[in-house]
């Protein structure tokens, strides 16, 4: 533990508090100025200051105008957002630092406004840590756990790491996303809070079960990780850890039975979570199709389509604690027979009654169709029902152990040669330009390769995995909940149920961008790896079998974001084999840091429930992905003699929002270009690729210039150290020709990949998944 929980030496807290003593002067300039707002005086040396440690903008005209602008009498509210749009409108891919400018003068803005709700002095910057703590748990907007836990000398003594100058890491939009979304408000929408406090209540909150003789030091690691944009929580935990109400985890995964009374008890389900912030990924495939039989009567089922539209408005009516609407993945199988109008189910033109467009739709296929779709053969599509009250068992429980040979393609032969099995036969390349033609409309079907998934699960001999998340980097078994008896006792309704595996992701991800360069994975994986594991007790889940999953698996999801800024950094072309040899180096590290880090918890807190017999336990985990170095065959043994805390490791999430807080790229993504806009409710705030400048300009290709099997390349080259998935997206221009955009497909199949999410078109518009951004 002293390794990761080094203080610093004598010369590095010298130039540390030289560096510091700097800015303080440049912040108190600004905070004489905010109480003498028409002062030209004050605010020209104010400007000098904050644009002078900017060599590369030209600010003289910018300080000009600001000056020639001022009134007597105008409030510092005002002058402040005059100078932070002026700022905004000069941001450039020849003079990015200008968002550097606008967010120092934004967070002023927030420092007074907290000063002023808080009665503490505005020269502190950050009152009081003891008193926002008792403050907002005695107006509920902060739970009893932190009082709880800690003592009042704890709390003061914990509220001393707070560095002001932390807050100086923020580009604009990034500073203004935590402002607008996740710093902690009064009823009253007053702010209360200001970044490295929310860092510090995430670091308390996700520490706080830790043993007492060494949780102040785990508080500071997780505080000196979130602080220093080495890395991010997930949305719900950065929004909720802490407060009354909400949950940390990101999404989840249902299996709806094939019965009525499973389907609505699903939605509820669904419901309940997407209520406390939650996405999630609903697997259908196991649902009858349409004109099945229901009881003997030939001809009755609905099919799955009035389901997904049942779904559809449990997304659009059950918002997100008001901030957004609900968000629902749904899944089937690429023999079911439902899937021609369930592809069709979110295009534009055609019955509206049939239509779905609030809720996204993945495909779940088999390697067997992929080969069909390759040879140009005849795919035949099948109704589970039928195939369960015929054949005794259910397509959808088989995979192919082997590339190439299994018992999925055995029994899909069987169902095919039955004479009693109905039967839809038609061409599978007519199933594919279906596929094609909706995600050039709508970005989706995303692509879910049920093969390797199953083949590659580490935890195979407990379950099976039908599906995956709505933003389709997770990977865990799954298996819908049943009920087993309704009887009335002493006048009350007594219900039991046989629960099933329901998915809980908990994520978070390294900001490669930064945490590379700066040379902190192994101080930092250690302590993200103990935060994610400690969400799975801290949560309180509302739906009791996700709980359930949570505490057997005890699955996590440690991602990365920032690729495309790191590969600018480091000076590498993603069109390259140095940046898929890079991916491959670098993600086998994290991957050892992660799998390490879990067996060191394991030897201290227990393995997960469900250790023995996985491939965790027999070693076939390190043998499948080829680790045969001294160090991986040392680390596989301790694995066998410790175990594992965590029965799922490693899973990249989009990171839309959380990237743009730490001012890097989104999740494994190329940038859409070097200079774009970010776009708000009411706004939009210009930025530019991260760290800009004539040495990075060249390494940044916008996303529709890069040809994507490089990026598949890349992908496949980083899958092989994930044991679970990635949200990978590929980005083609609108008059992408059909055989190049079914070369994709077959490439990423090809390659072993386990998922791709949207296919970005130039055509197209998206909406962003929120509850994975991590």
């Amino acid at each position: 533990m002293d390794l990761f929980l080094s203080d610093l030496n004598e010369d590095q807290e010298g130039k540390f508090l030289k560096k510091r003593r700097r800015k303080r002067m440049t912040m108190d300039l600004f905070e004489r100025q905010m109480d003498i707002s028409s002062d030209k005086d004050s605010l020209e040396q104010f400007l000098y200051q904050v644009t002078g440690e900017f060599p590369r903008i030209h600010s003289k005209e910018y300080i000009q105008k600001q000056l020639r602008s001022l009134r007597e009498g105008e409030s510092v509210e005002r002058i402040a957002n005059r100078m932070i749009l002026d700022a905004l409108e000069n941001i450039s891919g020849e003079e990015p630092d200008w968002t550097f400018v606008a967010s120092r003068i934004y967070l002023c803005l927030l420092y007074r406004e907290a000063a002023h709700h808080r009665s503490y002095p505005l020269e502190q910057r950050y009152g009081s840590f003891y008193e926002l703590i008792q403050t907002l748990t005695e107006q509920g907007v902060y739970s009893s756990l932190l009082l709880d836990a800690y003592s009042k000398e704890e709390i003061e003594s914990l509220g001393n790491l707070i560095d002001p100058e932390r807050d100086h890491l923020f580009t604009y939009a990034g500073l203004r996303t935590l402002a607008d979304r996740y710093l902690a408000r009064n009823h009253n929408g007053e702010l209360f809070e200001l970044p490295q406090e929310r860092f510090l209540v995430i670091a308390m909150t996700l520490m706080s079960e830790e043993k007492r003789e060494h949780r102040m030091l785990w508080v500071k690691e997780a505080y000196w990780a979130l602080s220093n944009l080495y890395m991010t929580v997930a949305t719900p935990t950065l929004s909720n850890a802490g407060k009354a109400i909400g949950q940390l985890s990101s999404c989840f995964i249902d299996t709806v039975d094939d019965s009525l009374r499973g389907i609505y008890d699903s939605n509820t389900d669904v419901a309940t979570l997407s209520k406390g912030g939650g996405g999630l990924g609903v697997y259908l495939g196991k649902i009858r199709a349409r004109g099945s039989d229901i009881k003997g009567y030939k001809g009755i089922s609905s099919g799955v389509l009035p389901w997904m539209k049942q779904l559809n408005n449990t997304a659009v009516s059950v918002d997100q604690l008001g901030q957004r609407k609900g968000s629902i993945a749904v899944y089937l199988d690429i023999w079911h027979k439902d899937i021609l109008s369930f592809l069709d189910a979110k295009l534009n033109n055609g019955d509206e009654r049939l239509r779905t467009h609030d809720i996204f739709t993945g495909v779940c296929i088999p390697d067997r169709f992929m080969e069909a779709v390759e040879k140009r053969e005849d795919w035949y599509l099948f109704d589970p029902h039928e195939v369960r009250r015929v054949m005794g068992w259910s397509l959808e429980d088989f995979y192919d152990e082997e590339k190439g040979n299994g018992s999925f393609r055995e029994k899909y032969e069987a169902c095919v040669q039955h004479p009693e099995i109905d039967k839809v036969c038609m061409p599978a390349i007519e199933i594919m330009k279906r596929i094609m033609i909706s995600q050039l409309e709508t970005g989706t079907p995303y692509m879910f390769y049920r093969d390797e998934v199953n083949r590659m699960n580490p935890n195979k001999h407990a379950g099976m995995i039908y599906s995956s998340n709505l933003c389709t980097e997770i990977m865990q078994n799954m298996s819908p909940t049943t009920v087993i008896e309704e009887r009335t006792e002493d006048g009350k309704i007594v219900i039991t149920k046989q629960p099933g595996d329901f998915v809980v992701c908990n994520l978070s991800s390294i900001n490669l961008g930064k945490a590379v360069p700066e040379g902190v994975l192994h101080r930092l994986i250690p302590v993200q790896v103990r935060m994610l594991d400690n969400v799975i007790d801290l949560n309180t889940i509302e739906v009791p079998q996700a709980q359930m999953t949570n505490q057997k698996y005890r699955g996590i999801g440690l991602g990365t974001f920032g690729w495309h800024h790191l590969l600018a950094k480091q000076k590498i072309q993603w069109e390259s084999e140095e940046a898929v040899r890079y991916a491959d180096e670098l993600y086998s590290e994290i991957a050892f840091l992660t799998i390490q880090a879990s067996m060191e918890l394991a030897r201290e807190k227990g393995a997960y429930p469900l250790f023995q017999e996985s491939e965790w336990q027999s070693g076939t985990y390190f043998e499948r992905r080829g680790y045969q170095s001294q160090e991986w065959k040392e680390l596989a043994q301790e694995v066998q003699k410790y175990g594992m805390r965590n029965g799922w490791l490693m899973a990249v999430a989009p990171n839309g929002s959380t990237s743009v807080i730490a001012g890097s790229t989104a999740s494994v993504d190329p940038v859409f270009a070097k200079e774009f806009s970010e776009e708000k409710k009411n706004y939009k705030i210009p930025v530019t690729a991260p760290d800009l400048s004539p040495e990075t300009v060249w390494y940044y290709k916008s996303a529709y210039d890069i040809d994507q099997q490089w990026t598949l390349k890349q992908a496949a080259a980083r899958q092989t150290h994930l044991d679970q998935s990635q949200s990978l997206n590929l980005y083609v221009r609108h008059d992408i020709k059909a055989r190049d955009l079914l070369d994709l497909h077959l490439s990423a199949w090809k390659l072993r990949l386990k998922t791709t999410y949207y296919m970005r078109s130039t055509s197209s518009e998206y909406v962003d998944c929120d509850s994975c951004s991590s």
